[in-house]
């Protein structure tokens, strides 16, 4: 039976990550990953080139149960380490929007940085091979795989993201978990677009395609019905604002900003929608007084053209009415719609179009400083498998990141270096 001193179950961003690291500490590392590809998801996020984090992180931009367990991690594995070791490998990148940083070339260059840091760890890598079984005694950990059963004290857990599962993602982790007691915050989708009743949304879908940037909020700093009891529950409540584009669709809203607030949206209950800004209704007032044009026309100054008449249309208000003949009450009425936009989600588009998994392994049961099990000696969970959620931007890139190099320094601590 081989032996190893840290076997890291998959081949993502944490797990490659995790394992050369460890490895270049004189560990013997195994990483095992079923896919057929290594990194498929590195390889098609950030549209092809890895928005592989962001210059400003920080918790605030984090979600959880147990809000204050990245922390430490992050503190000691900055995004300025990740980009002097991106810098070490000579890749070209660029700031794209709001400090997210990308390839300039392409994501595979972060998957080949990934791959020669496992090289010079000498990481022995079996895929694809998948795990059949673990169990767990007084030597540690047996791991069943395909290509054999190993042996080690230190098992890391890598895998367990559900979105995209056509590219191989499964529940393996969150299996594992609950496995060894492990509790588990309820698994969702996160940033991910948002669905709405077919009926509501008929007059909007010949929007498709239209995106403008808005203000979209949600939540009220109460626990919602469902969320969880006490402190567990309003963590996925709070109330949520962004200044970010929309993207109307067919089945509803996509874009930036409806991504970001998905990931704190609650079933039941509403977003609020600013689609114009602040000095509309003054803009309005002062056309009314000085020009013959046309409310749409007058409106279409403010909002894309195909929007300003879809919402005249709804508000039951003539496009073509002179700006001077618009009475008052209907210029504040419109005002104030486009103002607060409320609008109810009656679902999202699943794993299939998420980006990340809210939820995760319970952080309460695990240590923050070295992402170990406090159920089972030498068990770690690193990434998107933890209840800990980022922000779209780069934020779940650092904290892959971050996470495993704080379970990489752990582990070194209690190895058994090669000789």
């Amino acid at each position: 039976m081989d032996a190893f001193d840290v076997v890291v179950v998959g081949a993502g961003a944490a797990g490659l990550f995790c394992a050369g690291l460890a490895g270049q500490r004189g560990l013997r590392v195994l990483l095992v990953d079923h896919a057929p590809k290594v990194a498929e998801k590195i390889r098609i996020s950030g549209g092809g080139r890895c928005n592989f984090t962001n210059r400003e992180v920080g918790p605030a931009n984090f979600l959880s149960d147990n809000p204050h367990y990245c922390r430490s991690a992050l503190a000691r594995y900055t995004p300025a380490d990740f980009i002097a070791l991106v810098q070490r490998h000579g890749i070209a990148f660029h700031e794209k929007h709001r400090g997210q940083l990308f390839c300039d070339d392409s994501a595979e260059q972060i998957i080949r940085l990934l791959l020669a840091e496992c090289e010079a760890g000498q990481v022995t890598r079996w895929q694809p091979c998948s795990v059949a079984a673990v169990r767990h005694g007084a030597a540690g950990f047996e791991v069943d795989t395909q290509q054999g059963t190993v042996r080690t004290p230190r098992l890391v857990v890598a895998t367990g993201g559900l979105p995209v599962p056509k590219i191989g993602a499964t529940d393996w982790g969150l299996r594992l978990a609950k496995q060894f007691g492990h509790a588990v915050v309820e698994p969702r989708p996160a940033l991910v677009p948002l669905t709405f009743d077919a009926e509501a949304w008929a007059p909007f879908v010949p929007l498709a395609g239209l995106s403008l940037e808005v203000a979209i909020d949600t939540g009220d700093g109460k626990a919602a019905k469902g969320a969880g009891n006490g402190a567990k529950g309003k963590a996925w409540t709070q109330g949520a604002r962004f200044v970010e584009d929309l993207l109307f669709t067919h089945r509803g809203l996509s874009g930036p900003g409806v991504l970001q607030i998905s990931s704190f949206w609650q079933p039941g209950t509403p977003l609020r929608i600013a689609l114009a800004g602040a000095g509309l209704a003054e803009a309005l007032q002062q056309a009314k007084g000085r020009t013959q044009r046309h409310l749409g026309n007058e409106l279409a100054q403010h909002l894309p053209d195909r929007l300003a008449q879809t919402w005249l249309q709804l508000q039951q208000l003539p496009a073509d009415r002179p700006m001077p003949e618009v009475k008052d009450r209907d210029l504040a009425r419109l005002v104030e719609g486009l103002a607060r936009w409320e609008v109810q989600p009656t679902g999202t588009e699943g794993w299939r179009k998420a980006e990340v998994m809210a939820g995760g392994v319970d952080t309460r049961e695990l240590q923050s400083q070295t992402m170990a099990s406090q159920r089972v000696p030498g068990l770690h969970f690193i990434g998107e498998v933890v209840d800990v959620t980022g922000w779209l931007g780069g934020y779940n890139f650092q904290w892959a990141w971050a996470s495993a190099a704080a379970c990489a320094q752990a582990l070194e601590a209690v190895g058994v270096h090669r000789p």
